[in-house]
Order: C-alpha cells, then structure tokens, then sequence
C-alpha cells in the first residue's frame, strides 16, 4: 500500500511573530548598548545628599508628658557629575524622637545640574507629642545632658540622562542623628551624608 504523507507548510502567521519578535531583541540589544557605552563615557558618580545645618528653633516639654517642637533643616543635593544633569525624584525623609515619628520632610521632583549643588530649607513642625514613659526618662536625661537628639531617615530616587534611549539610576539613602543643645538652640555638627565611607 502507498504510505500517505501530509506537508503543513510554516503559517504566515508564525513568520511574522518570529520578525517582530527578532526586530524587538535587535532594538533591545542596541539600545542596552547605546545606554552602556553611554555610561562609559559619562561615566556618572553616585550623588550625594547631606545635612549641612540645622536649628532646634522651638522645644517645649511639660509635666504632662507632651513635647512640642521645630526644626530648620537644611539639606543639598550634590551633583559631581560633570556631562549630565541628576534627576531628584521621590524625596522623603522621616523626623523621630526616640524611635516615634514626629513628621515627614517631602520635596517635589528637581534637577540639579553639571557639578552643582541645591539647598532646600525644611521647617519642620511638630504636633503635641504624647510621651510614654520611656521617652519622658529620655528627655528628661536630653536636657539634664544639655544634648538632644532626633532621627533623620529617608532618601531620594536620582537619575543620569545616558544618550536620548535610557538613563542611569541610583538611590540616595540618609540615615542619622541630628543633635542639638537645648540650652541655646543650636545644632551640634556630625556627619550626615549618602557618600559612601571609605
């Protein structure tokens, strides 16, 4: 008996998927390219954010065991990068006292150009805090000391234009004390920064 064969020939449909998909890859490829030698050539360094001043403008504490305060913060935004612009975006911080979190410090999204800096002044005001024990203990010890101190954490998502197909991202994290003496006011100088320590 004659053995019967059947051809199914490849559908035009599978061609084009396998076109488009390999036109995809290339443009994929191209354009990882274009963004690597990019940064090669940038060759961006990670920004830095840093805590340069601050003030303790206002504290108040009582027998009841409610503090109220304000702070002035000053923080910049430092780009070192000398063929591109950085990108700030997502820029939040949060202020505590003993581990309780007395407020939030929000930038909008900004752009610091080719090896420049930018300030932004925070005026940071407190609600009434209730304090447990614990935290009455602490600043009671803070102003006996003649030093208080707060918690700063947070960070911002930056950015690095590489060429016109991609950028170069990067996140800077703070994560320190803000110290102050109570008896005047002012702010005891400690490093604050995102660079990272060598």
């Amino acid at each position: 008996m004659p053995r019967l064969t059947s051809r199914h020939g490849t559908s035009p449909f599978i061609w084009c998927a396998a076109i488009i998909c390999a036109i995809i890859s290339i443009v994929v490829i191209f354009g990882g390219i274009v963004v690597f030698v990019g940064y090669m050539v940038i060759h961006p360094r990670v920004p830095i954010i840093s805590v340069t001043d601050a003030h303790l403008d206002f504290l108040k504490y009582d027998i009841v065991g409610v503090m109220q305060t304000q702070l002035t913060i000053i923080i910049r935004s430092e780009n070192d990068n000398a063929k591109a612009h950085a990108l700030f975006d997502d820029t939040v911080f949060a202020l505590s006292y003993e581990g309780k979190t007395i407020a939030y410090l929000k930038q909008d999204e900004f752009e610091v150009d080719k090896e420049r800096s930018m300030y932004a002044h925070f005026l940071v005001q407190s609600s009434p805090i209730p304090l447990n024990p614990t935290m009455m203990q602490a600043i009671d010890y803070a102003i006996k000391q003649d030093v208080i101190t707060f918690e700063l954490k947070g960070g911002s998502k930056t950015r690095w234009r590489v060429g016109p197909l991609g950028s170069v991202k990067f996140e800077c994290n703070l994560s320190c004390e803000l110290r102050f003496r109570p008896s005047d006011h002012s702010y005891i100088p400690s490093p604050c920064t995102s660079a990272h320590k060598h």
